[in-house]
């Protein structure tokens, strides 16, 4: 058999540039502010001070990491964010799983009140103050459980999960059902396997959720020992050029690091961290990319 040829008309081709140039030049402002601040923290400090890298590094060192990778409390801040990310995450996607769920299930007590109580909490919240006397008078201020439990039900995401299990077949569970299955195991045997793409979903934005916050840790904790790596960052940035001086001092004894080029700035230090608390969590999305974009897809379309 030939193959048949179709003619593409002037007018369609530069639509297609078009196109093509538009999401381009979009994919590059998304992508330059990345790449010009790991251009920046490669590139001899006083140089990047000036302002004068923009598109290539200039005069290329890794420095600036070793250096970051010395600032007491960075390390703990590490494993505090990484335990609160995964034990946070672990929870809230199981949570959100089986009350996704229940709130599927018709004989369950009481469940449109339970539902809409849930949901109503994402609209109206009692603000700030009462928050803080509240995770204060359960004991869970300089307690690590602060970044766990208030995060354990999230309404978004029991909306996402019902939704896609009201998207499934129901004959899957009648099926289950006539043979004598129950609440579990309906969940865990049928329910639970067939959500994978909703469930990754629902990971990937709590543990960015979990990865990124810091106001719990403003608000909530005074002990170092539980500061998260987010809020490390948050005073690193304010106390940039104290640090720098800092890190030079320590340092001073280094021959190598009399040049101007490795002598660390206010804007190295800002960017460096920038980067050493950003790269994990962007190295996320491109595992999970693919059951990010299902399980949102399913999860947003009923029927």
């Amino acid at each position: 058999m030939s193959k048949v040829k179709v003619q593409t008309s002037a007018t369609d081709k530069m639509i297609s540039v078009l196109i093509y140039t538009m999401f381009s030049l979009f994919a590059l402002i998304c992508v330059y502010p990345f790449y010009s601040i790991i251009i920046n923290t490669i590139s001899a400090n006083d140089i990047s001070a000036r302002g004068d890298v923009v598109f290539f590094p200039k005069q290329i060192h890794f420095q600036n990491y070793l250096d970051v990778f010395k600032i007491p409390g960075l390390w703990d801040a590490a494993v505090i964010s990484l335990g609160r990310t995964l034990i946070g995450t672990t929870l809230t996607v199981g949570a959100s799983a089986f009350l996704g769920f229940m709130f599927t299930q018709e004989d369950m007590w009481g469940r449109r009140f339970w539902y809409r109580f849930t949901v109503i909490t994402m609209f109206f919240n009692a603000g700030v103050i009462p928050w803080y006397l509240t995770m204060k008078s359960l004991h869970l201020t300089n307690n690590f459980l602060a970044y766990i439990l208030p995060t354990i039900v999230a309404p978004f995401f029991i909306i996402l999960v019902k939704t896609f299990v009201e998207s499934t077949p129901k004959e899957l569970q009648q099926a289950a059902s006539i043979d004598g299955a129950g609440i579990m195991t309906l969940f865990f045997r049928i329910m639970l396997p067939i959500s994978k793409p909703i469930l990754a979903t629902v990971a990937i934005f709590s543990a960015v959720d979990q990865w990124n916050a810091f106001q719990d840790t403003l608000l909530l904790v005074t002990d170092s020992k539980l500061y998260s790596l987010q809020f490390i960052l948050y005073n690193y940035i304010n106390q940039a050029s104290s640090l720098s001086t800092m890190v030079n001092l320590q340092n001073a004894g280094s021959t190598a690091m009399a040049s101007l080029s490795t002598k660390q700035t206010t804007t190295s230090i800002r960017m460096t961290v920038t980067i050493i608390v950003v790269a994990p969590i962007l190295l996320v999305y491109p595992i999970f990319q693919r059951f990010f974009v299902k399980g949102v897809m399913i999860g947003a379309v009923k029927g």
